[in-house]
């Protein structure tokens, strides 16, 4: 059977919010070591973390390379104690980690018809042509699609998850920074690019935040800066020192968040979250945010750094999740490659019943 289809009516269907339920979350073991010079074993011992945190509440598909790094990795997680039954080893090709951004973007039918999940296979181009090869990345929906039984569509279109946050009622929140840059899309305008969100992603409304943190090599994914945790609620990183080079940029996206309005014409509740102290890494300085947190069924899984900022953050979210645990992973390693907890993970919702 093929799963790849050029007749999805994306009218009939919703990108949900990540705290509807998941049937899994997909992540691929860390391999590259371009990304973490002198940090892989102590990203993957976070990815274990990551991974123990995630399996009482959800299926976990990790992608690998080969039999012998899926021989390699199992042995890993069986002396973690990680033998759950929700953990699923899969052989599919990555150049890199990333799979917010290269892994297929789930949707669900809005009246649970038939197939009730599709997904979007967007281009994929290493992050404006940044960095190669990508061509593997660039396949991962083709073989995670298949393999989980899910109708998708191809689009020559360059879209990153890491740029896209929802609030699941048709209310998107990305970024010009990233989706204005002429390394994506050129040719686009952005009447152009909102035209196109909102027929695939089925969105009423888009808000434009502007500029991303220093350091992010993404060109500003929404991800490490604002994001939804309910309904007409937006937390959003903010930088309290003038002297720092994001101080600037998230007051912009402070304000542009307070003077916005979602899908329902209603303004939004606005918190912030802090920045955490600058850290540098490998490669340059790091884009280290609490905002890179990912929405799990059983837990909320929140980037934190050593930081007096860690506690203030996890306090602030743990109201909008009483029924998860709200959970900090120490990302000082994970972040210098660049990306955090949300950028290494995509969650792929459950079906409705």
């Amino acid at each position: 059977m093929s799963y790849s289809s050029s007749a999805i009516d994306w009218s009939q269907y919703r990108f949900p919010s990540e705290w509807e339920k998941h049937e899994a979350t997909w992540l691929a073991w860390p391999h590259n070591e371009g990304t973490w010079p002198g940090l892989m074993e102590p990203v993957r011992q976070t990815y274990l973390e990551i991974i123990r945190a995630l399996i009482p509440g959800e299926r976990v598909y990790l992608c690998v390379n080969d039999c012998a790094t899926a021989d390699d990795v199992g042995e890993r997680l069986r002396q973690a104690g990680l033998t759950s039954s929700h953990l699923r080893l899969v052989t599919i090709k990555t150049d890199d980690a990333w799979l917010r951004d290269s892994g297929p973007i789930f949707m669900l039918h809005r009246k649970k018809g038939v197939p009730p999940r599709v997904a979007h296979d967007f281009g994929f181009n290493g992050w404006g042509r940044k960095y190669t090869p990508w061509d593997a990345d660039d396949r991962v929906p083709l073989a995670a699609c298949p393999m989980t039984e899910t109708p998708f569509e191809t689009h020559e279109y360059v879209l990153e998850g890491g740029s896209i946050d929802t609030d699941g009622l048709d209310t998107l929140l990305t970024t010009e920074h990233c989706l204005l840059n002429k390394n994506r899309n050129p040719s686009l305008s952005r009447v152009e690019i909102e035209t196109r969100l909102k027929r695939w992603l089925g969105m009423k409304h888009i808000i434009w935040l502007g500029d991303g943190l220093e350091g992010d090599d993404t060109d500003g994914h929404v991800d490490d800066l604002s994001r939804f945790v309910a309904p007409g609620v937006v937390v959003t990183a903010v930088e309290k020192d003038p002297r720092d080079t994001n101080y600037g940029p998230l007051m912009d996206n402070l304000d542009r968040l307070r003077k916005a309005r979602d899908s329902r014409g209603q303004s939004l509740r606005v918190l912030e979250i802090p920045m955490p102290p600058r850290s540098d890494g490998p490669h340059h300085r790091n884009p280290a945010s609490h905002a890179n947190f990912y929405i799990a069924n059983s837990a909320v899984l929140v980037p934190v750094f050593n930081s007096p900022t860690d506690k203030a953050t996890l306090d602030l979210l743990r109201p909008f999740f009483p029924d998860r645990k709200v959970v900090g992973i120490d990302c000082s390693a994970l972040v210098g490659g660049l990306g955090a907890i949300h950028c290494i993970t995509q969650q792929m919702p459950a079906v409705q019943a």
